[in-house]
């Protein structure tokens, strides 16, 4: 069964670091963490866990998140970490319709909800010998992770040992990760960050990995140089976040072999940051329906074509088509569809919504994308982020790209917005150091971009709204956009 790497590197290496708890301060080898996946199988086993049912956990990165996902990966049960950020009504919703058999939290629990609840900080897991572990396919779904829910309802995505086993083997070969790598984890673990960008692909290695519970950028600074952090994956707020520290000028950061900054586009100004202090700076790419690691790229591509995703990993088909499903030219932009073991196993139960998006097994992303000559790809946008300006389709993610290039902007955002002349037009937020007017940064984007394509408003923001899992929060800022148009 594909989680045995466990206990292979149990087996094989025992007294070596698998997990670091920098909350707690436990540091677990690779003997303690099989020992301790064993028990809570068994713990499972007694409470009458079976295949197929459903745990759920609500609590901050924890290492009872790893052992409990692999004690349920053994009897073919599926691990649900929940969003606890979300408010109680979404929680119970998505309870109601996980219909657990067991629920973990932290404290006394509020939520109505039909499962058996445990409070994490009570258990005490059993210690008898271990159980039979269950026969589990490729096709077996034994993780289950929550969309965020901007485009409506948030769908419970399956990930099967099959994918999972797959996105390890195509990030360890095309990211180059070794046995001897030391990572963070800082990604929350409802997160497909958490789990699948740099953790199972380095447990399987035998490597070490650091989980923190809630990201601070003067924090990971130091644990960086405490741990000797030899691979840091995380999105661009963090990394802009990390380079706004004082520390940052002064920290040792030589252990990094290289940085991956996936989750959104990366400007190029924060990527020439991190490299100026000899940190290689890497663009991911994925999605929790995929991968989530699709995409890689060379040290010597990245820095020749810093917007670059690079091109489609082992055991992954990419090809991007135009509205009519023909794949498009070199240059033409078109929509991502992706094709491999990496895609999920469905949506829990919603069938026809997935039959919708995953069609002959070409998994359909929404997002927008242009390959050029040389076989790297490029991001341009969301398909439904898409609008027309006088008739000329924009894509937000081209005009942002233009937009981090001037000096004085950090970040940027566009959003459309209606207009009676134009039909839409582009609101942008930007974080500056300085102040920023409008004409003078379509002065700016001139050489750069066509004229329908410039901003037609701007507003200047000290922070961005953030999600969960530290992207940005669009809905709120196209709400605002809207309400200062007079839309809203």
């Amino acid at each position: 069964m594909w989680v045995d790497f466990i206990r292979f590197h149990a087996q094989h290496q025992a007294s070596k670091a698998a997990l670091i708890d920098d909350t707690s301060g436990r540091r677990l080898t690779y003997a303690d963490l099989d020992h301790e996946v064993s028990q809570w199988a068994t713990t499972f086993d007694r409470e009458g866990l079976r295949k197929g049912d459903r745990v759920a956990m609500l609590a901050n990165n924890c290492v009872l998140h790893v052992t409990q996902f692999f004690a349920c990966a053994r009897l073919g049960a599926i691990f649900v970490p929940l969003n606890f950020r979300l408010g109680k009504c979404e929680l119970e919703e998505q309870l109601a319709r996980l219909d657990a058999l067991l629920f973990y939290g932290r404290g006394p629990c509020t939520l109505e909800h039909g499962s058996r609840y445990r409070d994490l900080d009570q258990l005490v897991p059993e210690t008898a010998a271990p159980v039979v572990e269950a026969e589990v396919a490729d096709t077996d779904p034994l993780l289950m992770l929550f969309t965020s829910g901007s485009t409506g309802i948030p769908k419970g995505v399956l990930l099967s040992a099959g994918m999972l086993l797959w996105n390890t083997i195509n990030t360890q070969s095309c990211w180059g990760f070794v046995g001897d790598d030391v990572s963070v984890v800082q990604m929350p673990f409802f997160h497909t960050g958490g789990y699948n960008v740099v953790l199972l692909p380095l447990l399987r290695l035998g490597a070490t990995l650091v989980l923190v519970e809630k990201f601070d950028p003067a924090r990971m600074l130091e644990l960086i140089v405490q741990e000797q952090i030899s691979i840091f994956f995380g999105v661009p707020t963090m990394f802009r976040m990390m380079q706004q520290e004082p520390s940052f000028a002064v920290s040792d950061l030589s252990s990094i072999r290289f940085c991956i900054s996936g989750g959104a586009p990366c400007p190029a100004n924060l990527i020439e940051a991190f490299r100026a202090k000899g940190l290689p700076m890497k663009q991911g790419y994925g999605l929790t329906e995929v991968g989530p690691n699709c995409f890689f790229i060379s040290d010597e591509d990245g820095t020749a074509h810093p917007d670059s995703i690079g091109r489609p990993m082992m055991h992954l088909q990419a090809v991007l088509r135009d509205d009519l499903g023909k794949p498009v030219a070199v240059g033409e932009v078109g929509e991502l569809c992706l094709k491999g073991p990496v895609v999920c196993a469905g949506y829990w139960r919603m069938d026809e919504v997935f039959t919708q998006v995953c069609r002959e097994g070409w998994f359909h992303t929404g997002d927008l994308m242009r390959c050029d000559e040389a076989g790297l790809y490029y991001v341009v946008g969301r398909k439904k982020d898409m609008y027309i300006s006088g008739g000329e389709n924009v894509y937000p993610g081209e005009v942002v790209r233009q937009l981090v290039k001037h000096p004085l902007v950090e970040d940027a955002v566009v959003i459309a917005v209606p207009d009676a002349r134009w039909g839409e037009v582009g609101f942008a937020f930007l974080r500056t150091t300085a102040a920023l007017s409008l004409v003078d940064l379509r002065l700016f984007l001139t050489p750069l971009l066509s004229r329908y394509k410039h901003p037609h408003h701007l507003r200047l923001l000290e922070q961005f709204p953030l999600l969960p899992n530290n992207k940005v929060d669009m809905a709120r800022l196209t709400a605002r956009a809207l309400k200062e148009i007079g839309h809203g």
